[in-house]
């Protein structure tokens, strides 16, 4: 069975299970999984599977490579096989020492105390059966197979989100670019009504080389033109075969950097009320951004 594998982007929230019936057990292999900063992985088993941990540890990190794992395998005896033996010496003597004591006892009643006193059972330490594990491992494998499907899945209603809230960014940003002309003009209207108040006469010269400067000073040309292209490289990656939610969320970084920019230079209350719903949508996307593998 091959260990199913993907480029789409995929969620850390998942659960795969299989369950294998063998002939005097049955075996139940459950994964489940949330995000985490890096591999964070638990595992429960019965203690004579526990050679077999750290090989089982190494199957399930080469496909769940981040999150909080949980992975139990639980064992169910439906047959009759068990590692617990009676311990006959001990529950002799017992019996013995008991018939002394009440010689009138029957041997059914004298057994039946016997065996509640201590040591009368004795756990053997099984030895694992290769072919046994085999098969077990097998069934990780297909549980292993079923969270990546999860993941998947959960991947593809993320991944609609996120280009959802980056199309959102780009509409915003269509309007910031319709409206920079209006913020210009007002910036040239507000410098010359305040000269006009000041009632002085004014070198045109000098005028038009501060207008020069308060225009250069509050451009937001460039911010414009990296935030489309963050915005494009973000829809790039999410295609690309290397995606994963470290690499989306730098991405998100840089985006969140020049809407920070573009704010601090608009000084125009419309354009700032379209900043401030980039800011809703990206602080989305970031939220979800935790969430990815």
């Amino acid at each position: 069975m091959q260990i199913f594998q993907t480029t789409m982007i995929q969620s850390m929230t998942g659960y795969g299970k299989s369950v294998l019936q063998l002939p005097a057990k049955k075996v139940t292999i459950e994964l489940k999984s949330l995000n985490s900063k890096s591999l964070d992985m638990n595992v429960r088993m019965p203690s004579y599977y526990k050679e077999k941990e750290l090989p089982l540890r190494r199957l399930i990190a080469k496909s769940i490579v981040r999150g909080k794992i949980d992975v139990s395998l639980f064992v169910e005896v439906t047959g009759e096989e068990t590692t617990t033996k009676i311990n006959e010496a001990v529950v002799r003597e017992y019996m013995k020492q008991l018939q002394g004591i009440a010689p009138d006892a029957s041997v059914a009643k004298c057994l039946e105390m016997a065996m509640r006193l201590p040591d009368t059972a004795k756990a053997e330490r099984a030895e694992i059966d290769e072919d046994e594990w085999a098969i077990i491992e097998t069934h990780v494998k297909e549980a292993i197979e079923n969270i990546v499907g999860y993941r998947v899945d959960e991947g593809k209603v993320l991944e609609t989100e996120f280009l959802q809230r980056n199309d959102n960014i780009r509409g915003l940003l269509e309007e910031v670019i319709a409206v920079d002309p209006e913020r210009i003009a007002g910036v040239k209207e507000r410098l010359q009504k305040g000269i006009a108040e000041l009632k002085e006469k004014v070198d045109e010269n000098r005028f038009e080389q501060e207008l020069v400067y308060y225009i250069e000073k509050y451009d937001i040309t460039e911010e414009k033109v990296r935030l489309s292209n963050h915005l494009d490289y973000f829809i790039t990656s999410i295609n690309s075969e290397d995606s994963n939610g470290k690499k989306l969320g730098f991405i998100a970084q840089e985006m969140g950097r020049e809407i920070n920019t573009i704010g601090s230079k608009s000084n125009y209350a419309p354009m700032q009320k379209l900043v401030v719903q980039m800011k809703d949508e990206l602080e989305k996307i970031k939220e979800q951004l935790l969430n990815v593998l």
